[in-house]
């Protein structure tokens, strides 16, 4: 897969949160710019391109800020990486990681957070005695990826920043076999982070500032913009 430019890019998924085992993929999660004379044609540019082997999602500059204004966890680990992490880093990529704490609010990470929460426990929950090595493998994957938003959407949503790296990864891994075996031994989990949302008083705003995205986004497609040339 090619796509032009890429404004930044990096290692996510299990590698990024110290999660990965031998054999575990490598996620990779980006950010592209399409030519603005693109967007003023009758059919708009692909918005988001995905490969396999390797494995990596690339989302067109708007689509991933609407993704991250509305407090999706894949898309705004993007902006929260350790430096290490990054395999493409632009000044308008670097733009972008200096207001990630503008795409952020307290309904929208909770709601988030939570509801991709909720979705790992209901695909474990699926997977329940499931005889096959990997049935079990992946409901494990499923509970510890449940931890780890409960804990990060968590620490987002009090503080207003987002470490990455778990904690404890073997702690996470323990996790996951005890509740691939047992998927409502989860559900204690789920309601305590609950009432911890509800205890707790947010860093974030209530609403998000769109201004500054949009700020960005208007830099951006100034900055690809060529003015259209009529074929000969």
């Amino acid at each position: 897969m090619t796509v032009t430019n890429v404004l930044l890019s990096g290692v996510v998924g299990s590698t990024a949160y110290g999660l990965a085992r031998e054999g575990s993929d490598v996620d990779r999660l980006g950010v592209f710019a399409a030519p603005t004379e693109t967007l003023h044609g009758l059919r708009g540019p692909q918005e988001s391109h995905v490969s396999t082997a390797p494995d990596r999602t690339l989302h067109e500059a708007a689509k991933w800020c609407r993704l991250a204004l509305g407090g999706n966890p894949t898309v705004t680990e993007l902006v929260w990486l350790p430096d290490e992490l990054y395999e493409v880093r632009t000044p308008l990529g670097d733009e972008l990681i200096g207001i990630r704490s503008t795409f952020l609010s307290a309904s929208r990470v909770r709601a988030a957070y939570l509801g991709y929460a909720g979705q790992q426990f209901r695909k474990l929950r699926s997977r329940s005695g499931a005889p096959s090595p990997e049935g079990r493998r992946r409901a494990a994957k499923h509970a510890r990826h449940l931890k780890r938003l409960c804990h990060q959407g968590h620490e987002l949503y009090a503080t207003g920043s987002l470490t990455i790296r778990v904690d404890d990864p073997d702690e996470h891994h323990r996790f996951g076999e005890r509740v691939a075996v047992d998927p409502d031994a989860a559900l204690s989990l789920l309601r305590r982070v609950e009432a911890a949302f509800d205890e707790t008083p947010s860093a974030l705003p209530e609403h998000p500032d769109e201004a500054a995205a949009d700020a960005w986004l208007r830099r951006v497609r100034a900055h690809f913009y060529t003015p259209y040339a009529p074929p000969a």
